[in-house]
This record gives structure tokens, sequence and C-alpha cells, in this order.
């Protein structure tokens, strides 16, 4: 059984041995997905018993956990890389100490890097690559030139579908370098915590590249402006619409953004409709996410919200302390975030969202919770009343007719199935 084995996660306790994860290795000589969950540190001698134990290695993930990190260079990943022919996905966290790196592959198609920082080169020869994310640490003293390394990864690797970089340095230099390389299949787009991300940043995008699916600019300087070029731009395409703490976006452009983008599924807006004389408890949840982001947020309060959208399954609201009315009616709306929206009036909000699954409502106040669940629960219980009916022979009352006794053919079982579901789920937690 273990020699047969393909897939292998190992979770590597504190304090033990490389001998542990070389001994499981062994066993396993046909892996070709690994994933090992780092309670110690991960050095250049686990990478190396990995090269040697598992050659046709197409998959690795590093998670790392507690004060676990990774203590590999750059030089000795690029070898890795390169050695490894039939290497399609590497995930790795905890990067801190690469320093620099050189990667050269004919397989790789995915690539995250996370926790990264200061890196003196980033190279890449990876023809192949479609995915990437980078996420760099939130030090004021990182020195990486983002503009040079975004430069590089658009002329070199350009069949990439998906780009993830996350980093308070990201600017508006940086979005032009990637508008210039002229990625003509990217389709997900995120450039996450760059305050200097601005309403020009997005003409730049909306340009470059008008098929995008994802468009993820949560933490930037964007304005209302934005959010009606990308409008304008992708109302064909954009599937998920991701702008959590933006300031610069009101209430105005993101009831905009659902009326003029049809094909919407996902959208997150915490943190945008924000009271600027309010503490968010939920900032510190979010380590980073505004320290560039300016201070002077204009927004007034009591900021309205209607919603009215045949498509959308996920929205996210969180940490509007400057929101006080929501209207959704949203018929495949599945989940719903409301977390720390302190200010949202009871008797100012209603839901016609009769799939509702999940609504997060903690660190809301104790009446708001209340009116959720009142109206999440009355809208199970009149589906779940959709059963035929008859009066009384005196005819003063109707009475539930159960399908075996009612003269009407019954409902097909997958609409029961779907008439009988759960009831929505209010979370606290």
């Amino acid at each position: 059984m273990w020699r047969a084995a393909e897939e292998l996660k190992i979770r590597v306790p504190a304090n033990v041995p490389v001998g542990f994860v070389a001994s499981m290795l062994q066993k396993c000589p046909g892996i070709v997905r690994l994933s090992l969950r780092m309670e110690s540190d991960f050095d250049s001698t686990m990478l190396a018993c990995i090269a040697f134990s598992c050659p046709n290695l197409e998959c690795m993930e590093i998670l790392t956990f507690d004060t676990a990190t990774i203590r590999i260079n750059g030089d000795e990943l690029g070898r890795f890389v390169a050695d490894k022919k039939s290497l399609k996905s590497l995930k790795m966290e905890g990067c801190s100490n690469l320093g620099g790196f050189v990667l050269c592959s004919s397989s790789l198609s995915t690539l995250w890097l996370s926790d990264l920082h200061s890196l003196s080169k980033m190279v890449f020869n990876c023809p192949q690559l479609r995915e990437v994310s980078l996420e760099f640490s939130c030090q004021e003293n990182d020195s990486t030139d983002l503009k040079t390394m975004i430069e590089g990864l658009g002329r070199s690797c350009l069949r990439l579908q998906n780009i993830h970089i996350a980093s308070i340095w990201l600017s508006h230099s940086a979005v032009l370098a990637l508008t210039a390389a002229q990625l003509r299949g990217l389709r997900m787009l995120s450039l996450v915590l760059g305050s200097e991300i601005t309403d020009a940043s997005v003409a730049a995008i909306a340009s470059s590249y008008p098929n995008l699916e994802l468009l993820d600019l949560s933490g930037s300087g964007i304005s209302d402006s934005g959010i009606s070029m990308i409008c304008n731009v992708f109302p064909d395409t954009l599937t998920r619409l991701l702008l959590a703490l933006c300031p610069n976006v009101t209430s105005s452009g993101i009831q905009f953004a659902t009326f003029q983008l049809p094909h919407l599924e996902i959208m997150d807006c915490g943190m945008t409709i924000c009271d600027p004389n309010m503490q968010n408890p939920t900032a510190d949840e979010n380590n980073c996410k505004l320290q560039k982001t300016s201070a002077a947020n204009v927004h007034f309060t009591n900021q309205k919200l209607i919603i009215k959208h045949s498509r959308l399954k996920k929205l996210s609201l969180w940490g509007c302390t400057g929101l006080d009315a929501l209207y959704l009616n949203c018929p495949r709306l599945i989940d719903l975030n409301l977390n720390s929206c302190s200010n949202l009036h009871p008797g100012r909000l209603l839901l016609q969202c009769p799939n509702l699954e999940n609504v997060h409502a903690s660190g809301c106040q104790d009446m708001l919770i209340g009116a959720i669940q009142s109206q999440v629960h009355d809208a199970s219980a009149d589906m779940e009343n959709h059963s035929p009916s008859k009066r009384l022979p005196d005819g003063s009352k109707r009475i539930r007719v159960p399908h075996l006794l009612s003269e009407e053919s019954p409902e097909p079982e997958k609409k029961r199935r779907r008439i009988e579901r759960q009831l929505c789920n209010v979370l606290l937690d």
C-alpha cells in the first residue's frame, strides 16, 4: 500500500529530526504530491531529503505553523526547482529568508510563495507558468523592487492566467509595468494592499486586460470613479470583484457595480463603508492592511445600500460601520457577511434571499441579530409551507394536505428537496 501511494501529507512536529520525514518518504517512492505541515523549521537538509526521495514529484506544498520558518535561501530553492523536471506546482509559506532567487523550469505551472521580504533579485524563466501568488511581509523596511520584478515576470511568463501580488509597496508604476506585459491570457488579477493604486491604475488595467473574470484591488486607493471604469469594461466577463479595505469607495459605488455587472457572483466590500470616528474591531485581524492607507476617510455615516441581483452568491460587508440600511433582493445569495456592521439598524434591514445558508453576524447589536434570525427563519418557513391545503367542511380554516391525499400531482422529488433545505445558519463566532 505504501509503495503504491502517490500522495502524502505529513505533519512534522517541533524538534522532530529530518530522519522522521526521510523514513516516511522512503516508504513511498512513487510519491507525486507531497504536503508538509511544518511545526519545526524547514532547512536545506529537509529539502535535499525530498529531492533524493521523490524523483517524480509533481506538486509540493510546505505549510508553516507556530514559529516554524523556511530556512533555505534562494539559490537552494532555485537548484531544487531546476532539478525537478516534473515539478508542476510549488506552494511555500514562511519564505522570509530567500534573499533572492532565479527559478528556471520548463514544467512549473503554479507558484505560490508567501512572507517574502527584501528580495535582491527575482528571475522567472518558467514558460509554462500559469498561476503565480507572491505575498510580501508588511515590514516598512522591505527593499524589494516590485516594478522590476513585475517587468521580468511579464517578459518571461507569457502564459500567465492568474496573478496575485500582496504588498504595501504596490504602486501605480508597478501596475503600469504589469499592463505593459500584455499577457493575453490573463483572467484573474489580484493586487492587494497597494494604497497607491489609484483610478488611473484601474484605467490602465481595463485598457490592457478587458477579459478579466476576477479583479481584487483590496486595500487600494481607488474610488467610485474607478468602479465606474470597471463596470464599463467588464460587464460581460467579471464574476468576482473584491474591494475590501478601500476607504474611497462609497455605498453608491458598490450599488452601481452590482447594477452594472450582471454576471457577478462574489463581491467583497469589507471595511469600505466605514464610520471614521469608530474603531473597527476587525481591523486587528487584518494585520497591515491599512498601514499605508490614508486615514482621511471623509465618508458620511448612515449610508444605505440597495442590491438587487439575480446571480450574486456571496456578499461580504464585514466591518462596514457606516452602513445604516441594507436591502437585498438576491435569490441566489448563499453567504452574507455582516460581521461588525455595528451601526446597521434592525428596522432598516430587508433580506429577500430565499437560498441563504450562512449569515455572519459577529460583533453586531443584539437587536440586529434578532432581526436577521427572524427574517431568515421566516423565509425558510415560507418555503416549507409549500404543501397544498384545503378548507375544513365548514370553510373556517385551512389545513395542510399530505401529498398522498392531495388530488393534485405531487411535486417532483428534486423540487421537494430544494424546499426542504436546512435552516439558514446565523454565525456569531
